[in-house]
């Protein structure tokens, strides 16, 4: 079933969430030209109702939003768009149109675990030259499995001596590439936290 674009007399809303720290940046229309244009770009596009033209967001500002998937909701009426914002969404230079600071420090402890996975696995689908991320994905499943052991290997050594900042900075790698072996294998952390949850009800 398709897009139903009757309901706004040929607009569909779209929200736009940040790909990876999950924050609502923005919320535009949509008509079916601006989702065909979004799609082939890959860079969010708008109809707008005060200027009646598309319009593409950042094509002034150059703060563009990099479209990772379109997704419709169960009445086929609305679109979730997640996207990685180049800089400020809001006209006004805010991060969001709604207010709210779309910055990872901001984010809880286990908000930022989550947002470091959803990283990885965007470097893992849309790589990016120099990283180091793609790097290790580049190698594969083998060197990936073996910078696990490395890291796991070093953080025991660590754990015999008594300086903290050495032994903090070797579990992050551990933790680092326990999530990169996690997108490689097309796994999530919330399924590791699943089991760990039933263990723990036991």
């Amino acid at each position: 079933m398709g897009l139903d674009f009757e309901k706004l007399n040929g607009l569909v809303p779209a929200v736009i969430q940040d790909a990876t720290t999950r924050r609502v940046l923005m919320v535009g229309y949509m008509n079916e030209e601006a989702l065909t244009v979004t799609r082939d770009r890959a860079l969010v596009t708008f109809f707008s109702r005060s200027r009646g033209k598309l319009w593409t967001k950042g094509e002034t500002s150059g703060n563009y939003l990099q479209v990772r998937q379109i997704i419709e909701d169960c009445d086929h009426d609305t679109l979730l768009i997640k996207a990685i914002p180049t800089g400020p969404v809001c006209h006004t230079g805010s991060d969001t149109c709604f207010g709210e600071v779309n910055d990872p420090e901001e984010l809880t402890d286990s908000e930022f675990l989550f947002y470091l996975e959803q990283v990885i696995c965007d470097r893992r689908d849309f790589p990016q030259e120099g990283s180091y991320t793609n790097h290790l994905f580049s190698r594969g499943i083998n060197k990936i499995a073996q910078k696990v052991g490395e890291e796991a290997v070093e953080l025991i050594i660590e754990s015999k001596d008594d300086n903290k900042d050495l032994f903090l900075g070797e579990a992050a790698d551990l933790m680092y590439h326990f999530l990169v072996l996690l997108a490689q294998k097309n796994m999530e952390l919330s399924e590791v936290i699943e089991v760990l949850k039933g263990r723990h009800s036991r």
